[in-house]
């Protein structure tokens, strides 16, 4: 990418905390936020001014809820929030960003190069598209669908006993209540909400977990995978 750093907000000392060595990479992944980001038409110009902290921090923390290791794919990841803020702060992590527009997988390719992050691929897709492809331990999403909807389309890229983590905000159990027949239909046994970030951002941040004994499948049948971890594309 060509944009220049501007300043959007002063860079929040918790920051530190949470990204560490990475940090460098998080502040220039919030500086293409605010200008390829804003001229793309992925973030609202009124969100330049919160971006750290309604967004990539609020992101950051779901690494609290990630294993050590683990194959990821982020649903519908649009600017790359969370999946490729997760990727910063998690270099251990495998992680697939999967979005249907071309646009966003543009922006995102340039930021991963930008950045030089070697433990992302993205993939321009749908879920329900790419089913075959994945048996992966994590899926995540942030503000992609209501919940019985995203279960349909993220349990299944999982390998059994793997999880789907929702970040969700203040409505996040009322979903949970409303989409329960739904997940017992899909063979969810998990279903919780789990609050990261206690003292890093304020409020917390709300995830609904779910986690299904065997994924359903879709599409046919399912594509062998080893160790659990995406074939690529």
């Amino acid at each position: 990418m060509t944009d220049q750093p501007v300043p959007s907000e002063p860079v929040p000392a918790v920051a530190g905390e949470v990204f560490g060595t990475a940090l460098p990479l998080a502040i220039r992944y919030v500086e293409l936020l605010a200008t390829a980001g804003v001229e793309r038409g992925l973030i609202g110009p009124r969100e330049v001014g919160r971006l750290w902290e309604r967004h990539v921090i609020n992101c950051a923390v779901l690494s609290e809820a990630v294993p050590e290791g683990a194959s990821v794919v982020d649903i519908g990841s649009g600017a790359g929030l969370p999946g490729l803020v997760l990727a910063i702060a998690r270099p251990d992590l495998d992680i697939t960003l999967l979005e249907p527009l071309l646009r966003r997988t543009t922006f995102l390719n340039e930021a991963v190069e930008e950045l030089g992050l070697t433990n992302v691929t993205v993939r321009r897709g749908r879920a329900e598209e790419v089913v075959r492809d994945f048996a992966v331990d994590v899926v995540t999403a942030r503000a992609v669908a209501p919940l019985d909807r995203l279960a349909r389309w993220g349990l299944p890229l999982l390998r059994p006993g793997g999880e789907l983590l929702a970040l969700k905000g203040e409505r996040a159990a009322l979903e949970l209540d409303e989409a329960e027949a739904v997940l017992r239909k899909m063979g969810v046994r998990t279903a919780e909400l789990l609050l990261v970030g206690q003292g890093k951002v304020d409020p917390p941040t709300t995830l609904v977990r779910l986690v299904a004994e065997q994924p359903p499948e879709r599409g046919g049948s399912k594509t062998k995978q080893r160790k659990g971890h995406r074939s690529r594309p």
